[in-house]
């Protein structure tokens, strides 16, 4: 395979969508004021307000990390904890960062059916103990969708965000692959987040077709005081910050964003329904969103490698493929006829 060729490891390896490339293109004109203070940063802000629905605040950074270790920070003091499930990306895959930024508060962790927390889960572990010594359970924080490519439907978010409620802790989304949630459900961004009970939502820009780019979105504006001095102590506030905020302006208001989410979907799916049909071949997870798992003889998982195929086989030692706003189904297609002849030959 070439340099250029497709691969389908992760949503990361695709380029910037045509949408937010031009944005960043209009906003690369004259002399801009830094710091947030400029009408990129404006109009983005006033696009996710429209497209929420509600007034709500909103900030950006440049990766999820940043973005969601701020954000359980800004909700948590440093004796308290943060409820996730055991293959969150905020404990698998960000290398201690919610804790460093928020000074030590601990992420509890539930074993979990394919990464989703319940509210029975949720309560169990947040009343088990209620002592000086243990670090007072202060928020839960879903992956939407999960690590394991599963989508929260509305009426799991609004169970959780009642125990929630009742147990006096705020609610976190970290959705990285938010706007391939949003596809798979058909329900609007309201609907998934504060209408649901959410607090927080950390809104991923990076795997929708931007460059760089992840937004913070307060819906209680109380919870985001003093987040704007959180940002910038930890490196996050961008001096040149128009060129994070006009790609968010040019999938808003356009639409890519959905529109990207749909495609890589679909992507999925598509791989996924080439796949089901061949005997003594597994997929780990229901394919809700963009990410495919298989689960195949040791055999025929060399066999793509040597093939010149990527992926990652960190979850259940099963193949992840992810999908990208741009996947291409005839690749899609290379890929499924690899699996099909390394099948045939095991």
């Amino acid at each position: 395979m070439t340099q250029n060729t497709q691969q389908f490891a992760s949503d990361n390896y695709a380029g910037i969508c045509p949408e937010a490339w031009a944005a960043m293109q209009d906003a690369n004109q004259g002399y801009v004021p830094a710091y947030g203070d400029d009408i990129w940063t404006t109009k983005a802000s006033d696009a996710f307000r429209t497209l929420f629905e509600t007034d709500c605040e909103i900030f950006f950074a440049f990766n999820g990390t940043a973005a969601n270790a701020l954000a359980l920070a800004s909700l948590c003091q440093s004796y308290n904890s943060v409820i996730c499930s055991a293959v969150a990306h905020v404990e698998t895959d960000e290398c201690g960062a919610p804790e460093f930024f928020s000074n030590g508060s601990k992420l509890l962790t539930v074993p979990t059916q394919g990464g989703k927390l319940t509210p029975e889960a949720i309560r169990s572990l947040a009343t088990g103990r209620s002592d000086i010594h243990f670090p007072k359970p202060r928020a839960v924080t879903i992956t939407q969708p999960t690590e394991t490519g599963q989508v929260y439907t509305l009426e799991e978010i609004r169970a959780i965000s009642a125990v929630c409620r009742d147990l006096g802790l705020r609610l976190h989304m970290d959705g990285a692959r938010f706007a391939n949630a949003c596809a798979a459900l058909g329900c609007s961004p309201a609907e998934m987040t504060w209408q649901s009970g959410v607090d927080v939502l950390c809104f991923g820009g990076t795997k929708n077709g931007m460059a760089v780019g992840e937004a913070i979105l307060f819906f209680d504006p109380k919870l985001s005081e003093g987040f704007d001095y959180r940002c910038k102590q930890a490196g996050q506030l961008a001096s040149k910050m128009r060129f994070l905020a006009a790609p968010w302006v040019g999938i808003l208001e356009s639409g890519a964003w959905l529109r990207n989410g749909r495609s890589a979907n679909a992507a999925a799916a598509h791989l996924a329904g080439q796949i089901r049909p061949l005997e003594g071949l597994e997929l780990m997870f229901p394919v809700e969103a963009n990410a495919v798992f298989l689960k195949a003889p040791a055999a025929l998982l060399d066999g793509l490698r040597e093939k010149g195929w990527r992926f990652y086989t960190f979850i259940g030692g099963g193949a992840r493929f992810m999908f990208a706003w741009n996947a291409d189904l005839a690749q899609v297609d290379a890929l499924a006829e690899d699996i099909r002849q390394l099948h045939a030959a095991l």
